[in-house]
């Protein structure tokens, strides 16, 4: 699939509003709060970095994660999303590629870690593509899924 030149670039006065005009398709609104919400909880919950998904010069995507440890011993997405006119051409698999390259230089990076409902058909191939495993871990009505650094 070609994805074109996708890349992320950290959430700024200058592109937050942008995040938040990104849909989701309508089966997928009941897993993921809106990127407002996300780009709000990261002004208090400090440790969230919050990134674009540009492809070319275009934001068609967002994803955060968290920069400290957390349940697990292991750094957590808390979100990706990309925008219901660009799904299906790979570039969250690509954004992701690249939020694993950048949570892999955190300090002590050895685990990363996703929940996400397991109903998310989405997010389940989306994470086993790139190498996480369920290990029967599960939060609520979570399941998380967890990649090995090392």
């Amino acid at each position: 699939m070609n994805t074109g030149k996708v890349k992320i670039e950290e959430v700024t006065a200058d592109n937050w509003f942008d995040c938040c005009l990104l849909e989701l398709s309508e089966e997928q609104r009941a897993y993921m709060e809106p990127n407002a919400v996300s780009i709000a909880q990261s002004k208090f919950e400090t440790a969230l970095r919050p990134y674009v998904i540009y492809l070319e010069d275009k934001a068609v995507g967002f994803l955060m994660f968290n920069t400290c440890l957390k349940e697990m011993d292991a750094y957590w997405i808390y979100r990706i999303m990309v925008d219901k006119e660009h799904q299906g051409r790979g570039i969250g698999k690509k954004a992701t590629e690249l939020m694993i390259a950048e949570m892999a230089k955190l300090p002590n990076a050895k685990k990363l870690a996703v929940g996400y409902h397991p109903e998310n058909l989405g997010a389940h191939h989306l994470y086993a593509s790139l190498g996480f495993a369920d290990h029967g871990h599960r939060f609520g009505k979570e399941m998380a899924v967890v990649k090995d650094l090392d």
